[in-house]
Order: C-alpha cells, then structure tokens, then sequence
C-alpha cells in the first residue's frame, strides 16, 4: 500500500534528489500506534476490519514540505473517535493566523477533542488529546521547526503565550486516544533523519556506513528517510552501518510512538502558510475534492 501511495508520489513531483519529492516516509500507523510507523522490509502486518490506521505522508520542493494526514477506520464504531481529531484540526486551521497565541489555539483543539467519547465493545471512553504530540512549524529541509501548537492549553509552558507570525508555515495536526493521552517508543525503528551538526562530529569510517552516509545526504539531506527507501535502491545489510550512523549521533532515529496497549488513536493534519492578510492553505479536504473536479472536467473535455 505505501509502495502504491509513494510510486505516485514520485511520479507527481518527478522526483529528483533533494530538488523534489517525498518529504517523509508514509506513515501507516495502526491502532494503539499514533505516529512514525511505516512497513520495514519482510514486514508482513495485514489491514483489518477492526484496525484504526493513520495516513501520514508529505511532499517537498527544494526543502519546502506540505505535510498532511488523516485517519481511516472500516469499522463505524470508531466514528467519534475520527470526528474528534478531524473537527479539532478543522478548527485549529480556523482559528489559527498572526498574532494568536500558541496556548490558546492548544486550549481550543483540546476542548473539541475531549468533548467526545467513543463506545468500543460495551464500553465508553472519554476521548483525550495525545499531550505529547503537537502541530508544528515547518522550515526549509526541517519537518518540525522552532515553534509548536500543542493539543491543550498549558499556562505554565514557556511556549503557551508565544505567537504566529507572519511568514510562517505550519502543520496543525491532531491526536486523539482513548487511551493515556501519552506515548512511548516502539520497535522496530522505521524513520531515520541525519543530524543537522552530522559534520561536526569526527569522521565516518570507509565502507558501507561511509556511502550509506552520503547517499542519505545526497537523497535526504535532514529530511526523514526509512530503511526501505536504502534497500530500495540498491544498498543491503544496511542495519549495522544504520546502528553506527545512530551510535555516532550522524543519523537520528524517530521510533514509533505508541498509546497503551489496546487504545485506539486517531489523527488529522493540514498545512497552511500565515499571509498577511489570509492564510494559504495546502492541504484542506475542500481543496482536493475541487482538484479532483477539475481533473474529471479535463478528461471529459479531452473525451
């Protein structure tokens, strides 16, 4: 599936380097996973009936990323569990523009996410904002930047009376649970992205984790990357030479992250950038389906 989703990805933007292209794995998060979960190589999982999967994926042009997302669940009984995240994002992007402050706009996601609650198998949850993921800025080559919209409203943070400003390009993105409302780290790793002081620290030792490097550099820069994007094109055995990139801080990992055991998450994310005198958005519902109409008017006209 995500092999589907990434070939169009390619094709789309011709992808070349780091010029244009994907900006970071596909996500396909499931269930109790909310976010950095994309198939490994050999990885077998099949999507269920009963599964909640998250669908995180972006595009870039010359280190400028669109970063997007949304949930998809066969089974109704996790209607209100999607409604959560998708009306809080709606509603962050609404309320979002210069001059708001970041607290605030957290209070505001934060409300309509717990204002739901979801019944799974006879029994109720009140559902809650994932308090240790948040929206973000976005900067050239650098998926989250300098500035974070957090999905409650928290007086005491240093972060909660700091403003939007003009210029800026922002992923509002939203999690529900009914689980914790706190993640952890999960194995097996998938996402990777080099460090930004990788050439500060001492040299890379010659072979593979030498051309490993600097194929990721070449390709990626300090955007995200996934093993299978490596074996993809050519390199093998890489975990060793990936472990000695990690060891010596060239490369970061980004493990999964994952609720409790049993919970359902959801997520909804949409891009915009802060004009002066509107906001540009990139990625909204309303946008695609009028592209898509536009596309289906084009081929009738060629028909």
């Amino acid at each position: 599936m995500v092999q589907k989703i990434e070939n169009m990805l390619r094709f789309i933007t011709n992808k070349n380097l780091t010029e244009c292209g994907q900006a970071f794995p596909t996500g396909c998060s499931l269930n109790n996973v909310a976010a950095h979960y994309t198939p490994n190589s050999g990885d077998e999982t099949v999507l269920q009936y009963d599964d909640v999967m998250k669908l995180d994926f972006g595009t870039q042009m010359n280190g400028y990323i669109i970063d997007c997302a949304f949930t998809v669940a066969f089974n109704p009984i996790y209607d209100n569990l999607l409604k959560a995240s998708k009306e809080a994002t709606t509603e962050g992007v609404k309320q979002a523009g210069i001059d708001v402050r970041l607290g605030e706009l957290g209070g505001v996601i934060g409300e309509i996410l717990s204002s739901y609650e979801v019944e799974i198998k006879g029994k109720t949850h009140k559902i809650k904002a994932i308090k240790d993921l948040c929206g973000h800025t976005m900067e050239r080559f650098k998926i989250h930047g300098g500035k974070s919209v957090p999905l409650y409203r928290d007086d005491s943070s240093e972060t909660s009376n700091v403003k939007m400003e003009e210029g800026e390009l922002y992923a509002i993105e939203t999690f529900a649970t009914t689980g914790s409302g706190h993640v952890h780290e999960k194995h097996p790793w998938s996402h990777y992205m080099k460090s930004p002081d990788a050439f500060n620290n001492v040299k890379i030792k010659a072979g593979q984790p030498k051309a490993l490097f600097k194929y990721i550099d070449e390709h990626f820069s300090t955007m995200a990357f996934c093993p299978r994007w490596l074996e993809e094109s050519g390199f093998t055995g890489i975990e060793k030479s990936l472990k000695y990139l990690c060891d010596k801080n060239f490369v970061e990992p980004y493990p999964p992250l994952a609720d409790i055991e049993g919970c359902y998450t959801s997520q909804f994310e949409h891009s915009f950038m802060l004009k002066p005198t509107c906001k540009e958005i990139f990625t909204m519902d309303e946008l695609i389906k009028e592209f898509d109409a536009v596309i289906e008017y084009s081929l009738s006209a060629n028909k």
